[in-house]
């Protein structure tokens, strides 16, 4: 506890106070930075919850394929349909195995690896599991018939910096046989100690003839090639603290020897107001590359993948899937969904294929990475509620995520047995002087605070019940408060007797 309260002080101190008083960091930028820094999220919404609220693209089957399953972040999928896992937080690599009976939900889940630092990337290649730790890249071998490891964990490729904003190291392997490494910048804009930084580059399966091949790449955690002729695209953050809608997160063509901007442009090479190109190297900067695609400011696209879209419908044949983790650095939350990308004539068209985790500033989830399984089907994973999801075509899962709010029962506040006509007003009182004196309202002031935060209609969604499950085990960033039974049921009804 004493930990995770001095990371909330340490992030809390780290953000201008401007941005606190201007409204740029809302309640549920706290819940999002948290979710990054220290790996917290929430449970795994419910499957109603799922129905509910989540929309899928035409003609897909949503199901949840694994929950409670805390910061999961990146994944891929063995030739046996197993699904790796990595938790940076955890310092661990889990397999769920495929379940034979049901696809629709993963089966037995394993830990193959332990006591990593920040571990992000995974691939498996040639009989070895690789990992991008956060200072190293490392592999073991791995059967991926029997979904298991043999020997020791070397690291193979060392020296690797993991400080500052962006550690993870996310790795794939190319066409060419190589491991391809991307490393986030440490910084918002700066320039980095170490040229690695903020580039992709890439090297031999044993670690050997390391190279960088693009720079000026701020936080490239997704990219992948097109399996029509073998580009390469990446996407990119694009830099925070110039207001809500500037500037644009990127897509990039990524070729060797390029330079894409940062921290020296933003967007379509436009100068950056705090590091100006007139200062920087003039071979640095005399070609920056701009985007092929832009995405909305702080959208956060993370993972992405070419879509083998085999009985999938045309329109997809020529299409990726990019995660967007959504924002923290804006006054009005954004992102918080998977697109999928259409190329065209030479266009990109962008379309919504799974949404709904962000209503009204309450979120339920953040997408982080996609995987294609051998189905056909891709998966899907969030770290925010520790959940991953499949989706296949045509195919008809457990949870459609649709909304029937023709089905709904209309909601009824029941009134407890332990409430009565003669203790309501004590309760009350008791309830507000404690709403009170554990300042409830700077985070559910009505004022700014957005979805489930904003307890103005609680009585019209919440059973008392709800809310003394909530004060009892209460979902990050809300802290632990010492209350006792009596305590919860008098800030129940000062909330709900309104």
């Amino acid at each position: 506890m004493k930990k995770f309260i001095l990371v909330c002080v340490l992030v809390i101190a780290a953000i201008p106070a401007y941005l606190l008083l201007s409204g740029t960091i809302s309640v549920t930028s706290f819940a999002m930075i948290l979710n990054v820094m220290a790996g917290k999220g929430i449970e795994t919404p419910s499957d109603e919850v799922i129905e509910n609220r989540i929309q899928v693209a035409d003609g897909f089957g949503l199901s949840l394929y694994a929950s409670d399953l805390p910061n999961a972040r990146f994944i891929a999928m063995t030739a046996n349909r197993d699904l790796l896992v990595s938790r940076p937080h955890k310092g661990e690599v889990v397999m769920i195995r495929a379940n034979r009976d049901d696809a629709s939900v993963g089966g037995e889940r394993v830990t193959l690896l332990e006591g990593l630092n920040k571990p992000s990337g995974i691939v498996v290649a040639e009989g070895w599991l690789f990992v991008g730790e956060s200072d190293a890249i490392g592999r073991i071998v791995f059967d991926e018939t029997t979904g298991t490891t043999s020997g020791s964990y070397e690291r193979i490729l060392e020296g690797l910096t993991g400080d500052g904003n962006h550690p993870y190291k996310q790795i794939k392997r190319g066409p060419d046989g190589k491991i391809y490494l991307s490393q986030g910048s440490t910084c918002n804009v700066c320039i980095e100690a170490d040229s690695r930084r903020g580039t992709m580059g890439r090297f031999d399966l044993d670690g050997k003839n390391f190279e960088v091949i693009a720079t000026g790449l701020r936080n490239t955690m997704g990219f992948d090639w097109t399996p029509w002729n073998g580009d390469l695209y990446g996407t990119d953050n694009g830099r925070d603290l110039l207001g809500d809608d500037y500037p644009p997160c990127e897509l990039n063509l990524i070729q060797q020897g390029k330079f894409y901007g940062w921290p020296y442009f933003n967007g379509a090479n436009e100068a950056d107001p705090d590091f100006n190109p007139d200062s920087a190297p003039a071979e640095l900067v005399a070609n920056p590359v701009a985007p092929v695609h832009e995405f909305r400011a702080h959208n956060a696209p993370l993972g992405m993948t070419f879509i083998d879209a085999e009985g999938w419908p045309e329109d997809f044949q020529q299409s990726a899937l990019v995660a967007l983790h959504g924002s923290w650095n804006r006054s009005i939350p954004d992102g918080y969904r998977v697109v999928s990308l259409h190329w065209n004539d030479g266009k990109i068209e962008r379309r919504d294929f799974l949404a709904g985790f962000e209503l009204d500033g309450d979120v339920i989830g953040r997408p982080v990475d996609i995987t294609q399984g051998p189905d056909g089907a891709v998966y899907i994973s969030d770290d925010y509620a520790g959940a991953i999801y499949r989706m296949a075509y045509g195919e008809e899962q457990k949870l459609l995520g649709t909304a029937k709010a023709e089905e709904e029962t209309p909601f009824e506040l029941q009134q407890p047995t332990w409430l009565t006509a003669d203790n309501t007003a004590t309760y009350k009182a008791a309830g507000q002087q404690l709403y009170d004196k554990f300042h409830c309202q700077s985070c559910h002031n009505p004022a700014y605070a957005r979805g489930n935060m904003n307890l103005t209609d609680a009585n019209q969604r919440l059973q008392y019940a709800d809310v003394i499950e909530r004060l009892t085990k209460p979902r990050a960033p809300m802290p632990v408060f010492p209350l006792s039974e009596a305590d919860k049921q008098a800030l129940a009804v000062w909330l709900l007797d309104q």
